[in-house]
């Protein structure tokens, strides 16, 4: 094992994992005292955009740094100091000025004396007492400052984290002019209400200030003294040229004049602190120091275990390595120090302190495995095929002997499906769904919004309507939805082997991240690997990699793995510089690149791609039956036309003007989330008027989903404002019902039987109308009732079926019906099966040939 010296001064993360087996990033780092939340997320930006001031233009008198101290202080230039870290400022103190003697209060920052000896000067210590808190009054110094002495003060203390009055301090510096005191206030900025001597600083008081703990960027090396003019010029005199680089100027610049990060760094470090601090004092053997930094001293007293060996016991066994404090003066081997973490973390630390005091059998090692291995596909946008991607790791998972779950924790989509319940999820999460070969269930995507009515969203949680919010109602509410989010996934993961999760949109959409809960924020509680999707056919996609890393915040950067190029055409070996210089700019590789897949006989993520889709159908009009489908702005389940477009005598068209309408051999009227403001858009574009037209002509079929069929109808009202704040309207009057829409959704799967036919068909109905109708029924359902209606001529029909023509043999027929009424012959057999099973093996080879499964099996601990 190793010496305690590296336990001690926490030692080198790389050294720690390599001792004890471990990888450098299954350790988490409880020795070292930085800002849990990361350096501020202008950071990054702040460098690229000053990137060729901060390498070609030195800065040797750190001008825009000084200025920004005396802003924040409200100091003179000539009182600014900085230095190469704090580090360098104490290290040049002691030789710089003409004190012989030194007093420093035990246990403290062991540079301090260091930096005395090594300049001849004698120290003298102060021994603070634990029976006290290591609490310092400054009175009780002022015995030993009978002549010209250096007088250290850490406040808060490192490394018991106890504070002492500033007041006092002020006051005990005035009455011994002829001492110089170095306050050391590495810490300050972590304490809440903390009075800073920087601010009314007597002029033999030297305040040392870092901004490396705060911001967490302990690399670029920049610390602060303010000091009498004198003081600060005998300092500087001892001091390299270019002590500080420009990088570290600019940043630390930026830092002192951010207090908002400060202020909320304090609010968030207090909350966390004092949870960690009840929940260790909890422990037997353990007294808590009730320190006020991002850190805790803790005393041991344990009949067979000191520090170091439980130190050793954290590393070795649970990955978790703490600070052993024995080489503290004042301090012996049975205190360690502990660094405020996150929540999660901070739990992970008192559960396997209490497993080894109390001699509980040995956990395993920590071994990076998530609480269930888990994998998630993020995207540089809508579209960027992350649903298609999921499902395909569905699938490969399944092959290979795994049980896996899809999750999405937030859908907006309005295109649903409900389940065998009668519950309501997003249609890409059934496609997952059956990839794993698993019945849907809303589990696998808790929280569906379906946007539409003027009112808002509808916001469904578990499959059922919450209520209709608008964006900042939604915001106040998402803590509930995520709170829903959270079981669903436990709940899975309590299930299934692997939890395959997609998000939604852009984890760099930077007006949402605050409050995101698909995302990151859903990655990093599920501890899930992310890979970043970009769509290279719409352009731009090494650029949307690059920008969507510059706007993370750190923690999110480090939960992505790489990226995922989708919809490539060509050869991949001609983006070879293009992979490199992304790496170079993200320092994370491309992992595969997936061709452009023609004809997945998939249903589409969203609607965008499935216009794109439709529009793209070559096939020849003279020998096919066209049908349109109008583009209504609020279609709902697009996916009803899905097996249509699939079919070799079929085109597919999309409908948005009048003169679209000709040569049809049938249009559809899909389903809609606001019907009455759908129906009024018909209206003024001019489709309504041609509509009725080629109802007059009788030589085209109408057909109304849903939506579609309650505008075909009489009227439709809306007496309760369920879509719209129109009481209702007037319709079409094509097909013999009227609708009442109604604050109860009907959510129900549906079997029947097509009495033109007599074939069978199935799926769901969605909807909050009510329909009366009097015209003759379109189905017969399994319990004897009549669905659906039908026009006089049976050219006009409508039904509340999604799904209809996902049956192949009635699809054929009423394919063949348009055929007859063209001239053409039926074909009289079915030209394509609807069958996902073999769509989803095709989707999940291609995409195994263009990944390495092997290692994403390896991130996730398979």
């Amino acid at each position: 094992m190793r010496s305690d010296h590296s336990m001690r001064h926490g030692g080198n993360i790389s050294v720690l994992a390599a001792q004890a087996g471990l990888r450098p990033d299954q350790i988490i780092d409880f020795s070292a005292s930085i800002n849990p939340l990361g350096f501020p997320e202008w950071l990054r930006p702040l460098i690229s955009s000053r990137l060729e001031d901060i390498v070609n233009y030195p800065h040797p008198r750190a001008e825009e740094l000084v200025n920004a101290a005396c802003v924040r202080y409200g100091s003179r230039p000539e009182e600014v100091l900085t230095g190469n870290g704090t580090a360098e400022l104490i290290s040049l103190l002691p030789g710089s000025l003409h004190y012989r003697q030194a007093l420093i209060p035990i246990p403290a920052y062991t540079d301090y004396e260091k930096s005395c000896l090594a300049a001849g000067v004698d120290v003298e210590h102060f021994k603070l007492n634990p029976d006290t808190g290591f609490q310092l009054d400054p009175d009780e110094l002022a015995p030993q400052l009978g002549k010209a002495k250096l007088v250290f003060i850490c406040r808060p203390n490192n490394p018991t984290g106890i504070d002492c009055s500033g007041h006092r301090l002020r006051l005990l510096a005035r009455r011994f002019p002829e001492c110089l005191f170095v306050v050391d206030e590495a810490f300050g900025d972590f304490v809440e209400d903390f009075d800073s001597l920087s601010f009314d600083r007597p002029d033999n008081v030297l305040v040392l200030l870092s901004l490396t703990k705060m911001f967490a960027f302990p690399g670029l090396r920049v610390g602060i003294a303010l000091a009498d003019p004198e003081v600060a010029r005998s300092i500087a005199s001892r001091q390299p040229d270019w002590s500080v680089n420009t990088l570290a100027q600019a940043a630390g610049a930026k830092a002192l004049l951010d207090e908002e990060f400060v202020l909320r760094t304090r609010k968030y470090i207090a909350r966390v602190r004092e949870e960690l601090k009840n929940s260790l004092a909890e422990l037997s053997g353990i007294k808590v120091y009730p320190g006020r930094a991002n850190f805790l001293l803790l005393r041991l007293n344990h009949p067979t275990l000191d520090a170091p060996g439980l130190a050793r016991e954290l590393l070795r066994r649970h990955g978790l390595a703490v600070r052993v404090c024995g080489n503290f003066q004042g301090l012996d081997n049975s205190y360690l120090r502990a660094a405020v973490r996150g929540p999660d973390e901070n739990s992970l630390l008192v559960r396997a302190m209490q497993r080894i005091l109390s001699g509980g059998d040995s956990f395993p090692v920590r071994s990076g495995q998530k609480r269930k291995p888990a994998i998630m596909f993020q995207g540089t946008g809508s579209n960027a095929g992350k649903s298609i991607l999921t499902a395909a790791m569905c699938r490969i998972l399944l092959q290979d002997g795994y049980q896996p779950a899809p999750f999405k924790a937030q859908n907006m989509s309005l295109n649903s499906y409900v389940t065998k319940e009668g519950e309501e999820m997003g249609r890409a999460q059934v496609v997952q769904a059956q990839a794993a070969r698993l019945e849907p269930d809303v589990r696998m995507n808790p929280v569906l919004l379906k946007p539409g009515s003027e009112t808002g969203c509808q916001v469904i949680i578990n499959g059922r309507p919450v209520a209709d919010m608008d964006a900042s109602k939604y915001v106040n509410y998402k803590s509930h939805a995520f709170a829903a989010a959270r079981k669903a996934f436990r709940s899975l993961a309590d299930e299934y082997d692997v939890l395959v999760l997609e998000g939604a949109g852009s984890p760099a959409e930077i007006n949402l991240k605050s409050h995101d809960i698909v995302n990151m924020a859903m990655a990093k509680y599920a501890e899930a690997p992310v890979l970043l999707v970009g769509d290279i056919d719409r352009g731009g996609v090494f650029a949307s990699f690059v920008g969507t890393m510059e706007v993370l915040a750190e923690w999110e950067r480090k939960l992505i793995r790489g990226f995922v190029i989708n919809k490539f055409r060509g050869d991949p070996s001609l983006l070879m510089s293009a992979f490199e210089l992304t790496r170079m700019h993200t320092n994370r590789q491309i992992f595969g690149v997936i061709p452009f897949m023609h004809d997945l006989e998939l249903p589409d993520e969203d609607s965008v791609s499935w216009k794109e889709g439709v529009t793209v159908k070559l096939n020849n009009e003279e020998e096919c039956v066209v049908i349109g489908v109008a583009d209504v702005p609020h279609i709902s389940n697009f996916t009803d036309f899905d097996a249509l477009s699939l079919e070799p005598d079929v085109r597919l068209k999309i409908v948005r003007t009048p003169d679209e309408l000709n040569k049809l051999d049938a249009l559809i009227l899909p389903g809609s989330k606001n019907v009455i403001k759908d129906f009024k858009w018909l209206q003024q574009n001019g489709l309504l008027s041609g509509i009725l037209q080629m109802a007059a002509a009788r030589k085209a079929e109408i057909i109304g989903i849903c939506g579609g069929m309650q505008m075909l109808g009489r009227m439709i009202a809306d007496p309760y404002a369920v879509e719209s704040k129109e009481q209702g309207t007037d319709c079409a009057g094509l097909l013999e019902l009227t609708t009442e829409l109604e604050r109860k959704k009907t959510l129900c799967r549906v079997s029947a039987t097509h009495l033109a036919s007599g074939l069978e068909v199935s799926g769901y109905e969605i909807h909050h109308g009510k329909s009366r109708i009097s015209g003759s029924p379109l189905l017969r359902l399994a319990d004897g009732k009549y669905e659906g209606v039908r026009s006089s001529n049976k050219l006009v029909w409508g039904t509340y079926l999604h799904g209809i023509f996902d049956a192949d043999e009635f699809r054929r027929w009423f394919i063949d019906q348009l055929r007859l009424k063209k001239g053409l012959r039926p074909v009289n057999k079915i030209l394509y099966a609807h069958n996902p099973e073999q769509a989803l093996d095709r989707l999940a080879d291609k995409v195994r040939e263009c990944l390495d499964i092997k290692r994403i099996y390896k991130w996730m601990g398979l």
